[in-house]
């Protein structure tokens, strides 16, 4: 089985890249891609770049080139629920693109000929990754320690509906609007949703997982880049790692504390 880990940003992707083994570094399509071990599992780790149009183009290169079974895409996102604070992470349920509005040819949201307007994460696949967040939260005690010297205490997590846009959602009009468009939306980013219906167009099972680095409004602007700059690597990699031991033994899985929207 090999898995397939994306990026947004060369930020949230360098640490995870810097510790796979047996390195193979692949150049197609206008990405570098990274191909070797990873705590013991097969992946092809790839810095996809900002905004639907590059995450979907990188997605089909990791599916139809480097032929993954699966794929997880890991990053930041900006707060929108009014309980979600800096820090928190948030697993995706269904990931809306809301920046789709094809009326009146069919409904607000809706992807053209799919009938859908989000796409929904498998179940399973939910389970596995927030058993994978509750370890690291719980276990990663010296992590935690460094984001209290920052002042982000007890994150959380939390499994709810994501918005993917080519928009920076950074003003407080703007996530108002998000909000009363798709009140169940609980971060927003820009490649998430773009990646699931890709990965629904070929059937690989996706998890998309978000760390808020961001309030997506005029103080959040301010903020993001310092959030990331210290954070995100270490958010990526030790989540994955979590995962990957949960991957590769499935009888340590339970539904024990699966976080609804």
């Amino acid at each position: 089985m090999r898995l397939g880990i994306m990026g947004a940003m060369p930020e949230e992707m360098d640490l995870l890249i810097a510790v796979i083994q047996d390195k193979e570094i692949i150049e197609h399509g206008s990405r570098v891609f990274y191909k070797g071990m990873l705590y013991d599992q097969e992946v092809v780790a790839v810095f996809s770049r900002w905004g639907k149009v590059a995450a979907a183009t990188t997605a089909v290169s990791l599916i139809t080139e480097f032929q993954v079974d699966r794929m997880v895409f890991t990053g930041v996102a900006g707060g929108i629920a009014p309980d979600v604070n800096v820090g928190d992470v948030v697993i995706a349920q269904r990931l809306f693109q809301h920046d789709m509005d094809a009326r009146p040819l069919m409904r607000r949201f809706e992807i053209p000929l799919t009938g859908k307007t989000s796409f929904e994460i498998h179940h399973q696949d939910q389970v596995m990754m927030t058993e994978a967040v509750h370890k690291f939260l719980k276990e990663d005690k010296a992590f935690r320690n460094k984001l209290l010297e920052n002042n982000i205490a007890n994150p959380k997590l939390i499994v709810g509906d994501i918005a993917s846009g080519d928009l920076f959602i950074a003003t407080t009009e703007m996530k108002n609007a998000l909000l009363r468009n798709l009140p169940s939306v609980v971060c927003a980013e820009m490649e998430g949703a773009a990646v699931a219906q890709v990965c629904d167009d070929f059937g690989v099972p996706l998890t998309v997982v978000r760390v808020i680095s961001d309030t997506a409004d005029e103080e959040g602007r301010n903020t993001i880049m310092g959030f990331v700059n210290k954070h995100a690597g270490a958010y990526s990699l030790s989540i994955l790692r979590e995962y990957i031991k949960l991957l590769n033994n499935p009888s340590d899985l339970t539904e024990e504390g699966l976080v609804d929207e």
